[in-house]
């Protein structure tokens, strides 16, 4: 499939303001999976960049595709087997769990899923109590969400977040599950949740970590070799990953944005090496908060933003 791309470059980190003069030139990124030697191979490239301040991981410039169909547009049955579309009756159970945890829970307080994909979360969390909505921007996830997963379709909404909208302190949760990553601004996506969030209201973010020890050991192998290209990020190739973030990008965040940090965990995922070194590396990843993923939870502060 063509995709066509403009290319918007950031003057600044978006999630802590800080002049992209100010962050530190990792290397390059290909928009195709990269191998062993990405000198040898044709493409094109953007720059990756690492803010100095907050740690954010990003590209710049950052790629946009005419149409975000290019990227989110294939069949959810193009990625999964017909088992995807079965529900664990064990989906988001721990981070519903956690969440309890978290807030003054109430049966009927109200959720929202950003970027829903089929609609899992929404059902999980129907199902603990909340009443739950969502929105997604790819039209076939959109459509099975409804017609396969049995989604309420005025639950749903079909749009970016940049042109969907809600009332202010609409939601006592929001999740960006697996979301955050794939936004062109990351920190005007969390500040438009939080106006729609209520006081002391939780919001969820899950997102690869921008120190995964993976990303460390081929880095080391690129420079090794020559090559001043870097494994971070895939911006113009499956999984389309724009940022990587560390604790410090939220904590910087959270400074200036009446909001807290209240609530975060690494997660060890998998290695993507051959499964013989798993027995060492997972372990290394797990005692040292080097796994892939990252997850925060957000407090809004006790006031009206």
């Amino acid at each position: 499939m063509t995709k066509t791309y403009t290319f918007n470059y950031l003057e600044c980190c978006y999630m802590c303001g800080n002049t992209t003069q100010d962050s530190k030139i990792m290397g390059k990124r290909l928009n195709r999976s990269q191998g062993r030697n990405p000198s040898k191979k044709v493409g094109i490239s953007t720059t990756i960049l690492k803010c100095k301040k907050c740690d954010l991981v990003y590209s710049n410039p950052i790629p946009i595709p005419q149409s975000i169909q290019d990227h989110y547009g294939i069949p959810p049955e193009n990625y999964w087997n017909k088992s995807y579309f079965s529900l664990d009756e064990n989906y988001f159970k721990s981070e519903i769990e956690k969440l309890k945890t978290l807030l003054d829970y109430k049966q009927g307080m109200t959720s929202l899923d950003i970027g829903a994909g089929l609609g899992k979360a929404m059902i999980s969390l129907e199902k603990a109590g909340f009443n739950s909505f969502g929105f997604e921007p790819s039209e076939p996830f959109y459509d099975r969400a409804i017609s396969i997963m049995g989604v309420n379709k005025d639950k749903l909404k079909l749009g970016m977040i940049e042109d969907v909208d809600y009332p202010s302190n609409s939601f006592d949760f929001i999740t960006f599950g697996a979301v955050l990553e794939h936004l062109y601004n990351p920190s005007f996506s969390i500040k438009k949740a939080l106006d729609w969030l209520k006081p002391n209201g939780i919001i969820h973010i899950e997102v690869p970590s921008s120190d995964w020890l993976i990303h460390d050991l081929v880095n080391f192998y690129y420079k090794m070799t020559g090559t001043d290209y870097v494994a971070n990020l895939s911006p113009m190739h499956e999984p389309f990953h724009l940022y990587e973030f560390s604790l410090k990008s939220f904590l910087e965040f959270s400074k200036n944005n009446n909001c807290e940090l209240v609530n975060h965990d690494y997660f060890v995922c998998e290695t993507y090496l051959p499964k013989v070194l798993d027995f060492i590396i997972k372990p290394i990843m797990k005692f040292t908060n080097k796994g892939m993923q990252l997850t925060v939870w957000l407090k809004k502060n006790n006031s009206l933003i």
